[in-house]
């Protein structure tokens, strides 16, 4: 596979940037690698980028875009932050990908056993820690977590069920907040110039489940 082309990226569908993703996502389950010159791919790019998606996902060491998606340099921008919420930086970086770099697709990528949602159901510990920025992260989870929790229920990482709940209403919540603190990818969007949609990522199994 050769890097993308502004003249290759411009044939792309924001409906063919996610299958793209979709069958690299096939091919690295059944551990068929494409076949790449990567070499050859920084070569190709020295002059430019032309990557076909944006791809928000969380730190965790077994979450790389490039690898669960089986995709090569310059084909996709990896934006990463624990628990893979947004920010105006965030947001900031997704609009340079889109409306500047041509990108068609951005995709809120959460996983399972999430760090930092365990970190945000389990605050009052972490808090004791005295982590001031990490308990500023974890903060962020507080309103969909008291959303979504029943009366009674326990808040904790051990509630293997509320922690996956919280996982798919944080990837929605991020699609969200995409859509309402960012006109232009709004405007990208209801245009039909680019999709935006949420996926979870299974850590035991390396499927990529859509949402």
């Amino acid at each position: 596979m050769k890097a993308h082309t502004s003249e290759t990226q411009s044939t792309i569908t924001p409906e063919k940037a996610l299958n793209f993703l979709k069958e690299g996502n096939e091919r690295f389950v059944n551990n068929l690698k494409a076949n790449r010159d990567l070499l050859g791919q920084v070569n190709a790019t020295r002059e430019g980028q032309w990557p076909f998606a944006v791809v928000l996902s969380c730190i965790d060491s077994r979450t790389s875009a490039e690898l669960i998606f089986d995709q090569g340099l310059g084909d996709i921008f990896s934006i990463r932050i624990a628990g893979n919420f947004v920010n105006q930086d965030i947001l900031g970086s997704m609009e340079f990908g889109c409306n500047v770099a041509g990108s068609k697709l951005i995709v809120v990528l959460g996983h399972t056993k999430c760090g930092a949602l365990k970190g945000g159901l389990d605050a009052a510990e972490i808090e004791s820690m005295g982590m001031d920025n990490l308990n500023h992260l974890i903060s962020h989870f507080d309103p969909i977590i008291n959303r979504i929790i029943e009366d009674g229920e326990e808040r904790s990482s051990k509630n293997a069920e509320l922690l996956e709940k919280l996982n798919q209403h944080n990837v929605l919540n991020a699609i969200q907040d995409i859509r309402k603190q960012s006109s232009t990818l709004k405007k990208l969007e209801t245009e039909g110039k680019i999709k935006i949609v949420g996926a979870n990522y299974d850590v035991e199994t390396g499927v990529v489940n859509w949402l």
